[in-house]
């Protein structure tokens, strides 16, 4: 793991941190300083929140804060494996065409002469059908869709179901958060109510840019998916040999619930060879 990487996951993690610390103290304690603030010392707040805390514990209510923070560390839990996690690095064993089956290791089949896979230029390896080389990560990486320099790491054909999942429980904790933060503020025309709500503020600025760019994110992968294609592929069709030379728009399209059920279910590296050359075989 590279410096960058290290900063850039330390930074994810102190925001998420951060803003659930001031969320959920905005939250808990909103109630009891709206009525203090103005007639009571600092102290009397802080007994004031102690109190409404043990309420709320009396009636059940810290439920669902309690499933606000399990639900960020899940977020965070999950960032964290996807960016660790291999993408599906091309390793060299898989050049070796040998008949047993090695579960991993995936063989090569024989390729009319029109459509060539090739030797890597930069790591020296055969790519399979739908590799790419990154030159971030330095590897050829299987089913490459892109390189996202939040996660410091590629999303290709191992971690990109998991990618997925991640981008939806980000969704789901900042539509909270950005309820929480909003629910909080009462407007008021003065300094002083923007000195005490300039956090909340500042929280829903930033959930809201968030939600807007996690949510575009989620639909336009889950697209790509229901189409069994892959963002670099959807970008760069027209620089692909397999793809130029396909008889079909999108040869490894087999329909929405195949290509669903693929991507989510199966726990295997896919021979993508003996999905194009079957489809490109057939009658049309």
């Amino acid at each position: 793991m590279g410096a960058g990487g290290r900063w850039v996951r330390a930074a994810h993690t102190a925001l998420s941190a951060a803003l659930l610390l001031g969320l959920l103290l905005h939250r808990t304690g909103q109630r009891e300083k709206s009525r203090t603030l103005r007639k009571e010392l600092v102290l009397s707040v802080f007994y004031g929140y102690l109190s409404d805390l043990q309420k709320q514990e009396e009636r059940g209510e810290l439920l669902q804060p309690l499933i606000f923070v399990l639900l960020v560390l899940c977020s965070i839990l999950l960032y964290l494996k996807v960016s660790l996690m291999d993408p599906g690095f091309v390793k060299p064993e898989e050049e070796v065409k040998e008949g047993e089956d090695k579960g991993q290791g995936v063989v090569i089949p024989l390729i009319p002469g029109d459509i060539k896979l090739r030797r890597c230029g930069y790591c020296l390896v055969k790519q399979p059908m739908r590799a790419k080389h990154c030159q971030l990560c330095q590897h050829c990486v299987r089913r490459y869709d892109h390189h996202c320099p939040w996660l410091e790491n590629c999303v290709g054909e191992r971690n990109h179901p998991l990618f997925i999942v991640y981008l939806s429980v980000q969704l789901v904790v900042l539509l909270w958060g950005g309820h929480v933060a909003w629910s909080g503020l009462y407007f008021e025309q003065s300094r002083e109510w923007l000195q005490h709500n300039i956090f909340l503020l500042v929280s829903f600025l930033l959930i809201f840019i968030f939600t807007i760019v996690v949510l575009l994110l989620l639909v336009s992968h889950l697209y790509l998916i229901s189409c069994n294609t892959t963002t670099w592929e959807f970008m760069s069709h027209h620089r692909i040999s397999y793809l130029r030379h396909s008889e079909l728009e999108n040869p490894f399209d087999q329909g929405i619930i195949l290509n669903l059920w693929g991507f989510f279910c199966s726990h295997h590296l896919t021979e993508w060879e003996n999905i194009y050359f079957h489809k490109n075989s057939e009658p049309v």
